[in-house]
């Protein structure tokens, strides 16, 4: 795992929702569930999807492209075994949410 990168601050993302951040490069997407946060692949593994722009249920994110789940807390989906996106490290500091990537 990489150096924690500073990305957002908890309150730039509400509970039920997912951000789009850029750590050394790579697109990433952030999501609040009840106030634990996630960090995924941005890119969803099926056809390129934005999952940050997906809704999210639970731990589950689904695409918005092409109705494709992923689970946040460890990027597996239940559509496909073969269809996994990364899972990145988190880190909260008082507001601040940081990310390794």
């Amino acid at each position: 795992m990489g150096e924690f990168v500073k990305v957002a601050a908890k309150s730039d993302i509400p509970a039920g929702s997912g951000r789009k951040v850029e750590v050394n490069g790579k697109e990433i997407a952030i999501f609040n569930c009840d106030g634990t946060f996630y960090a995924i692949d941005e890119i969803c593994a099926h056809r390129g999807g934005p999952l940050s722009e997906g809704e999210l249920n639970g731990l589950e994110v689904t695409c918005p492209w092409h109705g494709w789940r992923f689970n946040i807390a460890n990027g597996t989906s239940p559509m496909s075994p073969a269809a996994k996106v990364n899972c990145y490290g988190i880190k909260i500091e008082g507001n601040d949410i940081y990310v390794s990537a």
